[in-house]
């Protein structure tokens, strides 16, 4: 047997071995396999987050309230009449509204925030506004940050539908007063001050205008 065709042969031998040990290790398809597709995740909006829980608790509820207190059943009352409102969104929009307000407040600039306010607290607050400015006072403000937001308190009118919800924020800020002369008299510029607050919102359930209206301030 001549050189060229026993290398052939070895070649082939060769090549059998290797396509027999492969099979043995990756395993063979037969017929038709349709390919591999991953399964797509569950649309979020098919399952909506807020949505009042029948049967059990509402994690959107016990998560800010303690379950089977009076708050926690003012709020389930508020979602049930108003479909729209969930508890995490209104915490996430109520810190909006407190800078808002507290900068249009210490600033002196009540007419952008006069919308969000009932009229009680309004005049509350132009009457501190006026005073400055019959004194020739001015107040330099800056809010620099929210530490902490907790729902604190919920009531519910079912007969008037009318809710209010008392939330307690913890911010940080610097703010300085002067006077006609323009010499510091209270505070500071640049040093940062801790507050507490607790604001209530209030607001009509049920009525289409999602608007909450902040109607009493404490601490």
């Amino acid at each position: 047997m001549n050189s060229p065709i026993l290398q052939l042969l070895v070649l082939a031998g060769i090549a059998i071995f290797l396509i027999l040990r492969l099979r043995s290790v990756l395993g063979t398809r037969e017929g038709f396999e349709k390919p591999r597709v991953q399964a797509p995740e569950p649309s979020r909006r098919a399952q909506p987050d807020f949505d009042v829980i029948e049967g059990g608790p509402d994690p959107d509820i016990t998560d800010y309230v303690d379950e089977g207190s009076d708050a926690a059943a003012a709020l389930t009352k508020m979602k049930a009449d108003d479909r729209s409102f969930n508890v995490r969104e209104f915490l996430r929009g109520s810190r909006g509204a407190y800078e808002m307000i507290l900068t249009g407040f210490e600033n002196g600039d009540l007419a952008d925030i006069k919308p969000f306010l009932s009229d009680d607290v309004y005049e509350a607050f132009a009457g501190v506004v006026d005073a400055r400015e019959k004194n020739g006072l001015s107040v330099d403000f800056t809010f620099v940050g929210i530490s902490e937001t907790s729902l604190v308190d919920a009531e519910y009118n079912e007969a008037t539908k009318e809710a209010e919800v008392s939330v307690k924020f913890l911010s940080e800020s610097t703010s300085a007063v002067y006077d006609k002369g323009g010499d510091l008299i209270e505070g500071s510029p640049t040093d940062v001050k801790k507050q507490r607050d607790v604001w209530t919102f209030g607001r009509k359930m049920g009525t289409g205008d999602p608007n909450w209206f902040l109607v009493a301030t404490g601490e």
